[in-house]
């Protein structure tokens, strides 16, 4: 019988496109927030804010909710349906994270496994849901934490595996490092950025950022603003702004520049105005042709002359003959640990096994990036992970390896604050408001 205790069961709009969400991104590896903007549209604005918040949460804290509910179910979680563990999840969610009083938390996620998954497993959901209402998330971290050490306790508090927490302890602050777990729980306000020389920053509305001179922090949806429909302007983080604005200061002969690895095309869109603005062009190269597409979509606006150039290229094997360009940004494909904050769902999918794979891929692509610059030449590697093998690891090898000076990235921004890390630069949440971006400067021999 579809029913509890001689009611009807109730299916809440909000919360069953949170659990499909939560479906999607579980089972077939889907982004959260592309599955949010696919399936919350036909909700009111206010279930839209109550599905964000519900799956942002969930997926923010999995990992401790997982520990949680293995010990208010007393068995480990691959024993039960995936399908009953995501609605277990949010119900989690509901009780620790968010102000939904307990019964309804409880009531809401029990008529949700029932209709979703099936009636045999209400009475589970339900007996699961209120042992973990006997205590707050505070209670649960003590209880769960116990034998733990700090960092272990402070992986648990601040729902990060603790192979993060060991990793970002190497490159901060012991002060710093709680502080920067809790900011990757902090979801960002919408950054929008101009192209330079097509559109000013008073276009963007809300407030304009604190050291890029292109971008403004706006709440609400960005297609809206007229310069963003009509590619004139787009959506990127301060952060990605003042590593693309670090490698159009630096001093570099004359020549086109080149973006190795520009999909989705975000910091292109910024260097190619930069690069006009110069009296030259950007060529732009992506491996994948979906992405070289959302490269160009990104570019369009640009006209003649100097309008910037896209190619579909493995950066690793390169169209162009070495020496070809006075700038090269090398965006690098890396775990993306840096921008936690947007893509919550990512610190529970990244594991250290994906590190190495990556990180000869990094150095494959920095080594590709020097080769295409030519004498005198400016390289700016890039990765949106502050991983110390992604990162100075990486910039280090090829400084050994000879024919490049590193320079004083920090030099080129001198209005940041706290950003130097060495002679690279490190950007981070907590103390930038940015995702966490890693920048170095590198200047191939000879002139």
């Amino acid at each position: 019988m579809n029913a509890r205790r001689g009611r009807a069961r109730r299916r809440d709009a909000a919360r069953t496109v949170a659990y499909r969400v939560l479906r999607a991104v579980t089972a077939d590896g889907a982004y959260a927030n592309l599955e949010l903007a696919r399936l919350r549209g036909s909700l009111s604005a206010q279930d839209a804010a109550f599905a964000t918040e519900l799956v942002a949460g969930t997926c923010r804290a999995m990992g401790t909710y997982d520990r949680v509910l293995e010990r208010a179910a007393g068995r480990e979680l691959r024993s039960l349906q995936p399908a009953v563990v995501d609605a277990l999840r949010l119900g989690v969610h509901q009780l620790l994270g968010m102000r939904v009083p307990s019964h309804a938390a409880i009531a809401t996620t029990v008529d949700l496994a029932a209709l979703e998954v099936g009636e045999r497993v209400a009475g589970l959901v339900n007996a699961v849901l209120r042992n973990v209402a006997e205590r707050d998330l505070d209670g649960w971290v003590d209880l769960l934490s116990e034998g733990e050490d700090e960092r272990g306790r402070l992986a648990l508090a601040t729902h990060h595996p603790r192979w993060i927490v060991d990793a970002w302890s190497r490159v901060l602050p012991a002060g710093e490092l709680a502080a920067a777990l809790a900011a990757d729980n902090v979801a960002p306000v919408p950054n929008l950025v101009v192209r330079p020389g097509l559109a000013e920053v008073a276009e963007l509305g809300g407030e304009p950022d604190r050291w890029s001179p292109y971008g403004a922090r706006r709440d609400g949806d960005p297609a809206t603003v007229p310069a963003v429909a009509e590619g004139r302007a787009g959506v990127q983080d301060e952060g990605s702004q003042l590593v693309a604005l670090a490698l159009a200061r630096a001093d570099a002969p004359d020549g086109p520049w080149l973006d190795l690895c520009a999909g989705p095309g975000g910091k292109s869109a910024l260097l190619a105005g930069l690069a006009r603005e110069q009296g030259t062009r950007l060529v732009a190269s992506e491996l994948q042709p979906h992405r070289a597409a959302l490269v160009a979509s990104n570019l369009r606006a640009y006209p003649e002359p100097n309008a910037p150039v896209v190619l579909v290229a493995d950066g690793t094997r390169p169209a162009w003959r070495p020496g070809s360009f006075a700038r090269v940004l090398a965006d690098v494909p890396c775990t993306g640990l840096g921008a936690l904050r947007r893509r919550p769902e990512s610190r529970w999918r990244r594991r250290p096994e994906d590190l190495p794979g990556l990180v000869e891929l990094q150095h494959t692509l920095l080594a590709s990036a020097i080769a295409a610059a030519a004498p005198g030449g400016v390289v700016a590697y890039v990765t949106c992970s502050p991983h110390p093998a992604e990162t100075t690891d990486v910039v280090d090898a090829a400084v050994a390896a000879g024919g490049v000076d590193l320079l004083d990235a920090s030099a080129f921004l001198p209005e940041v604050p706290d950003a130097a890390s060495g002679r690279t630069v490190q950007l981070w949440p907590h103390r930038h408001g940015t995702d966490a971006m890693f920048l170095a400067l590198l200047r191939r021999a000879g002139r």
